[in-house]
C-alpha cells in the first residue's frame, strides 16, 4: 500500500524566554569564527595565546562600556549563579560581611548560597517582608541598614518569576549611606535594561549571556574595582586571579556580540516586546475571565516587559495537567524558575505572595522576545481557554 505522504506539523511556540532564549544566528557565526581561527589558550605566550588574550580584552572592555564601568571590573564566568557564588560566598570570607540582607523570592542561586553560608560562617541574614504584590518593604530595608554593620544587602534587579523591577538606585543609595555593600543579581535584566553603574553604585552585579540571546555557560560579574574579593574556584591566574580555568573564548565574544546586538537595536525591540506583552495581557484578559496576573506582572508599568506570571481559573483536579497539555499543544512556557522545573515544590515566589486558595489553582510563566508573535499569542490564549472550558 502506497504512504500517504501527509506529515501533521504540531505549532511550535516558545514563550520561556526568561529560561533562556534562542540564540541570534550573527552570535553563532561570530562563535564559529573564534572557534575555526582563534583556538588558542588565553594563558599561553605565543602567538595563538596572544591572539586568544586579545579577543577576550577587547571584548572585556566593550561589555564594560556598555555598563560605564572600567575592563578590570568584569570578570567572566560561567553564568549568573557563579558570579552569585563567587561574590557572596568572598564577601563573607573575605570582607568581614556578618549580615546579609535579602528576600525570600530571590533566585535560587542567592537563596542556596546563602543558606549554605550560613552554615559555614557565624553571621545573620534578615529576609525583608514582601507585599501582596512581590514588593520589597523599603522602609524594613532603611531601618535594618541604620541598625546594622558590616552589612551586604544581595536584592534581584527583575525578579525571574513574576517580573516585578527593584529601585536599584534607591537601594544603591541606601546602601552607600549606611557603609553597606549591595550585590544585585541582574541575570534576567542585563540585555533589557541599560544601567549605569557610574549612576548607579552597586558593588557586586551578575549577569548571563543566555538570557539575551547569547550562549548558554558564560556571564560576567560586575566587581567593583578595590573590592578586596577573592576566588572561590582556586587554579590559575586568569581573570585577574578573582576565576580560575581556561577562558571560553568563543563564548566570552557571543557574549559580546549578543550584548552588541541587543543595544543597538534596544529601543526598537523593546517596543516590540512591550507590544507582545501588552496584546497578551489584553487578549487573555478579554478570552478567560478570572485570569489574575501574580505580582506586577499585568501591569506593564510596574513590571519587566519580557514576562506575565497568570494565575489560571482551572479546577485542583485539571490543574496538574495544564503544563502537560501546553506542551502536547507544542507551547513552551514554565511554572517558574527553570532551575526548579523538576521540582515537586511550589514556587517559592508565589508561596510568598499568594493565599492558600491561589496557590493550588495552576500559575503559568510565559516570557516573550523578539521572536515572540501576536499570532502565538492568540494561538496559546485559544489553547489556554478550550483547556479551561472543556
Amino acid at each position: 500500500m502506497p504512504k500517504t505522504g501527509i506529515n501533521i506539523v504540531m505549532k511550535q511556540v516558545y514563550f520561556d524566554n526568561a529560561a533562556t532564549t534562542q540564540i541570534r544566528n550573527e552570535v553563532v557565526d561570530a562563535m564559529a569564527e573564534v572557534m575555526k581561527s582563534n583556538y588558542g589558550n588565553a594563558s599561553s605566550s605565543h602567538s595563538f595565546g596572544r591572539s586568544a588574550k586579545a579577543i577576550i580584552e577587547k571584548s572585556r572592555k566593550i561589555i564594560a562600556h556598555y555598563f560605564n564601568a572600567s575592563a578590570g571590573e568584569i570578570v567572566f564566568t560561567s553564568g549568573g549563579t557563579e558570579a552569585d557564588n563567587l561574590v557572596l560566598r568572598s564577601a563573607v570570607r573575605d570582607l568581614g560581611v556578618k549580615h546579609i540582607i535579602t528576600t525570600k523570592i530571590e533566585h535560587h542561586g542567592v537563596l542556596h548560597t546563602v543558606e549554605a553560608i550560613v552554615k559555614d560562617y557565624n553571621i545573620t541574614v534578615s529576609y525583608l517582608n514582601i507585599d501582596k504584590n512581590g514588593e520589597i518593604d523599603y522602609k524594613q530595608l532603611k531601618t535594618l541598614l541604620e541598625t546594622n554593620t558590616n552589612v551586604l544587602v544581595s536584592l534581584m534587579h527583575v525578579n525571574n518569576e513574576i517580573g516585578n523591577v527593584l529601585d536599584l538606585k534607591r537601594v544603591a543609595d541606601l546602601c552607600k549611606a549606611n557603609k553597606a555593600l549591595f550585590h544585585s543579581d541582574a541575570v534576567q535584566s542585563v540585555g533589557h535594561y541599560k544601567l549605569d553603574l557610574q549612576d548607579i553604585q552597586i558593588d557586586y552585579l551578575a549577569a548571563s549571556a543566555h538570557k539575551f540571546h547569547g550562549p548558554k555557560g558564560v556571564g560576567f560579574a560586575f566587581i567593583r574595582k578595590n573590592s578586596g574579593l577573592r576566588a572561590s574556584i582556586l587554579g590559575g591566574e586568569q581573570e585577574r586571579g578573582l576565576r580560575a580555568g581556561t577562558e571560553s573564548v568563543h563564548n566570552i565574544v557571543g557574549l559580546e556580540k549578543a550584548l552588541n546586538i541587543a543595544y543597538a537595536n534596544f529601543d526598537e525591540e523593546v517596543k516590540y516586546i512591550k507590544t507582545i506583552k501588552a496584546y497578551f495581557i489584553n487578549k487573555i484578559s478579554q478570552d478567560i475571565p478570572g485570569v489574575v496576573f501574580n505580582g506586577n506582572s499585568g501591569d506593564l508599568a510596574k513590571s519587566t516587559y519580557t514576562l506575565v506570571n497568570v494565575c489560571l481559573p482551572v479546577a485542583p483536579n485539571k490543574s496538574g495537567m495544564l503544563l502537560f497539555q501546553l506542551d502536547l499543544k507544542g507551547i513552551a512556557c514554565s511554572r517558574g524558575s527553570a532551575c526548579q522545573s523538576g521540582s515537586p515544590k511550589k514556587s517559592h515566589v508565589l508561596t510568598e505572595i499568594l493565599d492558600a486558595a491561589a496557590l493550588e489553582k495552576p500559575s503559568i510563566r510565559f516570557s516573550f522576545s523578539i521572536y515572540s508573535t501576536k499570532e502565538e499569542v492568540d494561538y496559546v490564549v485559544d489553547v489556554l481557554k478550550e483547556f479551561i472550558t472543556k
